[in-house]
């Protein structure tokens, strides 16, 4: 038997990152939290002109994202990820331009507010693929396969991303979530988690401003879980260093005498080599779809990046 080696080229980057956040109505205690990250990658170029590479993210001493790539050119890319995983649809949750956070960032913990869209399928053993087709169009897939135990059958998501227009980008997603975790002679019948997701999204940039509205809709196999979402959000780049940004988003539910979850949040970024300061100050009324007082908060948070 003989082998040969493949030089390859291997990198080690990372960053570290000091968070204080709080609130009203908050029983969180201490805000401070500490981040860090190191990444491991490794690529090499194969003879038939494909690109392999892998890399991994730990945080804290534990892996957030595995995953190894094949770039086959105008093939497109295969990804299969161990940990950190994402359908489409998830990864296109909300795309609208901010300078730190979404608007309902920080308010969907303790005071039970929704995100802008149902449980998207995120796990390990997930397939990604991505391919340009023509200039300006972009297609993307994912797949979970079942794995008997948490994801009962498997599921699937694709998207379409147009930018052939200078400053425009819009997109379409959808997919499903079927981690179901129970089965009766073989066949699935915990329906929790059977959703079926859409997110669609379009942002126009043009001169120091960037717009964008986003529209979601997840339809639960559970009755009267549904939900819908729309965000707005508009950034603006005073200097190529400093960007501010509101945004705002509403969650409408399906159930009965629920009321509009509505959001709103004012962004700051500052960067300066490799430092970032970044903050947001949050607004949230009728958090988790509630009428009670209680369910309107206000929330902030401030964040300092280094990247090495």
């Amino acid at each position: 038997v003989s082998t040969s080696a493949i030089s390859a080229d291997v990198a080690v980057g990372g960053g570290a990152a000091l968070t204080l956040s709080g609130g009203d109505k908050d029983t969180q205690g201490n805000g401070w939290t500490m981040t860090d990250s190191l990444t491991f990658r490794a690529s090499a170029d194969l003879d038939n002109g494909w690109t392999v590479s892998t890399a991994q993210n730990l945080g804290k001493g534990a892996i957030n994202n595995s995953n190894m790539k094949v770039n086959m050119g105008d093939m497109g890319t295969l990804e299969m990820h161990t940990a950190g995983g994402t359908s489409v649809p998830g990864s296109w949750d909300d795309m609208m331009p901010s300078a730190n956070e979404e608007s309902w960032h920080g308010l969907t913990g303790t005071a039970g507010g929704a995100s802008p869209i149902l449980q998207a399928g995120a796990n390990g053993d997930m397939f990604r693929y991505s391919v340009n087709v023509m200039d300006g169009i972009d297609l993307y897939g994912s797949y979970s396969p079942s794995d008997g135990t948490f994801a009962v059958e498997g599921s699937t998501s694709w998207g379409v991303q147009y930018t052939g227009i200078e400053g425009l980008t819009v997109g379409i997603a959808q997919g499903d979530n079927n981690e179901k975790t129970a089965a009766t002679n073989g066949n699935a019948t915990d329906s929790a988690l059977e959703i079926e997701n859409t997110a669609m999204f379009i942002k126009y940039a043009f001169d120091s401003f960037t717009i964008g509205m986003q529209d979601n809709e997840s339809d639960s196999k559970t009755t009267n879980a549904d939900t819908s979402y729309r965000g707005y959000g508009i950034s603006y780049a005073i200097t190529e260093d400093i960007s501010v940004s509101y945004g705002v988003g509403t969650v409408d539910f399906e159930l009965a005498n629920s009321e509009d979850q509505e959001t709103s949040a004012i962004g700051l970024s500052y960067t300066s080599g490799g430092i970032t300061f970044s903050g947001t100050m949050h607004d949230g009324e009728n958090l988790g779809g509630s009428a009670a007082t209680t369910a309107d908060k206000k929330g902030y948070e401030l964040n300092l990046t280094f990247a090495f």
